[in-house]
């Protein structure tokens, strides 16, 4: 396991790749839910979606582990499942069945484009400047999740979004957010797991001791059972032949554009962040990388779920010392055995994953000090994708602009060099998902 991993070459230990996988599968697991919660309201059966979300959660991190040897967690994407559910099937009126065929021939494009290097040479044709806005961007967006989950930033109508009340849940988060913050500090190896459970136990009082009129129902410790027997209805219920029609191409479209940018995105940002980058400093192993992404996708439309692509939520492992895939394996075997035990993870509340979540943001921030922000025809573009990832809540959003801009202020200044093919290639991509969305 040593050699394999090269845990000694990585400078981490088997402990510390087991800690990591805990954590990284703690901040992703809320997937196994609420992903059946997204798509059950395009007609599927929930326990069925649930069983097919474990499925690519399972083999897609365990071959993101074992073959790709990168600490990153893989699951059905967020923003994809609901483009599935409230675009595709209830806006264009595509039925489920159709719609999980689109994915799989996205899928299909995917491991055409990963299998002939192509999303490689997209990687590469990213300028730094931007690679490190984009990690910036993320953590930024990842942070409000947490802020968001944990209800110390809401939604206000006057400003846009505003403060939270200091109603109990918030006011644990606040302590689990303290507690985590000086484990890490303190260089306590685990901090971050550590947190997740004391936080874990600090909510447990609320709705007992302050009852459910303080607004604590989304951050209460709820028990629903152990044991919930898995659904395969969905498997292979996917229509190959009538998502080929000319009226799914644009579903197809979005699933490849915007699942191929989100894993770009977040493999560049996680990258750059911890330093996974290999003797000429581009992402490690991305080509595997990109093709167990590709894979999960495809995997996804056959088992009956939405898209599948790498979690932003992996920083939480990653900044928990994980640097290998023994880190990502790990994760995957602690999905499995949710096929049966999915009620359990209603003991872990939003606000409980919140603090580690809020402070993966200082970790994903890091790689900003890079940008020179004095030569502005590199920091405009670079500032426009760092804050338009957490401001539009889409990550796919803040690389097009970042993209757009970018070639754009090049051009403007007489800098045509800096404007490589594959580059505007993507810019081309960029305006046709602009146009279509």
């Amino acid at each position: 396991m040593t050699s394999f991993f090269e845990l000694k070459k990585n400078g981490t230990t088997v402990q510390t790749e087991i800690i990591a996988g805990i954590s990284s599968f703690l901040a992703t697991s809320y997937i196994i839910v609420v992903n059946p919660s997204i798509l059950s309201q395009a007609g599927m059966p929930f326990p069925a979606v649930l069983t097919a979300t474990v499925l690519v959660c399972f083999f897609s991190s365990f071959l993101m582990g074992v073959y790709a040897k990168n600490p990153i967690l893989v699951a059905p994407g967020m923003g994809l499942n609901a483009f599935f559910t409230f675009t595709a099937v209830l806006g264009m009126k595509v039925p489920w069945p159709v719609a999980l065929g689109a994915v799989f021939w996205s899928g299909i494009v995917f491991l055409l484009l990963s299998a002939f290097n192509i999303r490689t040479y997209i990687i590469q044709a990213i300028p730094r400047p931007l690679r490190y806005a984009i990690a910036a961007g993320i953590g930024l967006f990842i942070s409000l999740i947490g802020f968001s989950s944990a209800r110390f930033i809401v939604s206000n109508p006057a400003t846009i979004i505003g403060m939270g009340d200091l109603t109990p849940p918030v006011l644990t988060f606040l302590a689990g957010l303290l507690v985590t913050a000086a484990l890490v500090t303190r260089g306590v190896k685990g901090g971050i797991l550590i947190g997740i459970l004391f936080t874990t136990l600090a909510a447990y009082p609320i709705g007992r001791w302050w009852g459910m009129e303080t607004g604590a129902a989304g951050a209460l410790i709820n028990w629903n059972g152990i044991f919930a027997a898995p659904d395969f209805s969905l498997l292979f219920q996917l229509d190959l032949v009538n998502s080929l029609q000319w009226a799914v191409v644009p579903v197809i479209f979005a699933f490849v554009f915007t699942d191929m940018f989100d894993s770009l995105s977040t493999l560049v940002g996680l990258a750059e962040a911890a330093n996974l980058l290999d003797e000429r400093g581009e992402p490690r192993n991305v080509k595997r990388s990109l093709m167990v992404d590709a894979i999960a996708t495809t995997m996804a439309g056959l088992v009956g779920s939405s898209p599948g692509t790498a979690y932003i939520e992996s920083a939480v492992g990653i900044e928990a010392g994980g640097r290998t895939g023994l880190t990502a394996v790990v994760g995957a075997l602690l999905f499995l055995p949710f096929l049966f035990l999915a009620p359990l993870l209603s003991v872990i509340p939003a606000i409980a994953t919140a603090p580690a979540v809020v402070l993966v943001g200082v970790f994903m921030v890091r790689p900003v000090t890079k940008i020179n922000w004095q030569q502005l025809d590199e920091a405009i573009p670079a500032f426009l994708a760092m804050v338009l990832i957490p401001f539009s809540h889409s990550i796919t959003q803040g690389i097009i602009w970042g993209f757009l801009s970018w070639t754009a202020l090049k051009l403007i200044s007489g800098k045509k060099q800096d404007v490589t093919w594959p580059l505007l290639i993507i810019d081309i991509f960029c305006i046709v998902a602009l146009v279509l969305e």
